[in-house]
């Protein structure tokens, strides 16, 4: 997956592989996060799922990804909706890494 993002005052452009689209896109993200935001390496993704949220639309139906995610203080849910899967898995990670950076922030 490549990820093309705007982070502390710069574009980061980055590229990762992984077991699926999913995980390539989650490592291409936080690879390009992780010089800026450090802690994001405590965050680990414990459970993700697809629900389909129109089965009578059938391939177009709209899907819901929820993905659970973890750190050493605690578990949250995030999660995406979208005719694309993938776009809905974008949407639940960059949620999750957005509620991870702002737990942060309040704990300082």
């Amino acid at each position: 997956a490549t990820v093309k993002l705007w982070v502390g005052g710069g574009i980061r452009h980055e590229v990762a592989e992984g077991d699926g689209p999913v995980n390539a896109l989650d490592a291409a993200l936080r690879k390009a996060l992780q010089s800026t935001f450090p802690t994001l390496d405590t965050m680990r993704l414990v459970d993700y799922k697809v629900r389909v949220i129109n089965s009578e639309a059938a391939t177009a139906a709209a899907v819901r990804v929820i993905i659970e995610t973890e750190d050493d203080q605690g578990v949250w849910g995030s999660v995406g909706v979208s005719e694309n899967v993938i776009e809905a898995s974008w949407m639940a990670l960059v949620d999750s890494i957005e509620y991870k950076l702002y737990k942060d922030e309040q704990a300082v």
